[in-house]
C-alpha cells in the first residue's frame, strides 16, 4: 500500500513543513438502486492525504481493488464498464472550501471542490462531509453522487434498466498525523 502515498504528496505538491494527515486503509463503497437490481461495491484501500496547513485534499486509489458480493458483477465492472486495464486508479484532488483549522480538535461540517479522475475523465466534484480532528487524528466522512455518462462509462442496452445512471458514493478515512 505504500506505493499510494508518494504520488499522492505529489497531487498535493507537497511540502517539507506541511501538517499531513494520511491514511492508506481509507473506505470507499457505492451503490446503484434501480428497480430492477441493487449493485455495490467497497474498496478498502484507499490513500488519501490531507494537508492541514492549507486544507488541501488528495485521494487516490486502484478501482480494481472495488470487492462485490457478486464476483460476475466485480468481473463486469471492471473488464467492461471502468476497463481497469486501460484506467486502473481515480484520483480526487481539491481543497476544503470552509476556513477550518483541522490541528484544532473538533467536529466540522465540510466541503470540498476539487477535480476527480474517473475512467480517464477529469470533472469538478464537489464532495460534503464531516470531519472530527482530535489534533492528532481525523477521522473524514464524506458522499457524493457520479453519473456514469459524465465519466463516459457506457452501459450496454441489455443492462440499462439494472444500473442507475447517478451512483451514490461514501467514502470513510480515518487518518494519522504524518
Amino acid at each position: 500500500m505504500r506505493y499510494l502515498i508518494l504520488p499522492l504528496f505529489c497531487l498535493l505538491g507537497w511540502s517539507a513543513n506541511a501538517q499531513l494527515f494520511a491514511t492508506q486503509s481509507g473506505e470507499i463503497s457505492f451503490f446503484s438502486k434501480t428497480p430492477m437490481e441493487d449493485i455495490q461495491a467497497l474498496n478498502k484501500q484507499v490513500g488519501s492525504i490531507i494537508n492541514a496547513e492549507n486544507n488541501e485534499v488528495a485521494v487516490q486509489m486502484r478501482v480494481t481493488n472495488f470487492i462485490f458480493p457478486n464476483k460476475l458483477m466485480q468481473e463486469h465492472f471492471n473488464e467492461n464498464y471502468l476497463e481497469t486495464d486501460k484506467y486502473p486508479s481515480a484520483t480526487f484532488k481539491g481543497k476544503i472550501k470552509e476556513a477550518v483549522d483541522l490541528r484544532i480538535p473538533g467536529t466540522y461540517s465540510v466541503s470540498a471542490l476539487g477535480t476527480a479522475n474517473i475512467h480517464g475523465v477529469s470533472r469538478t466534484v464537489e464532495f460534503k462531509g464531516t470531519i472530527v480532528s482530535t489534533g492528532k487524528t481525523l477521522n473524514l466522512n464524506c458522499q457524493f453522487d457520479i453519473k456514469l455518462d459524465e465519466y463516459k462509462i457506457a452501459i450496454p442496452k441489455i443492462v440499462f434498466a439494472k444500473i442507475a445512471e447517478v451512483i451514490k458514493v461514501k467514502g470513510s478515512f480515518q487518518y494519522n498525523l504524518r
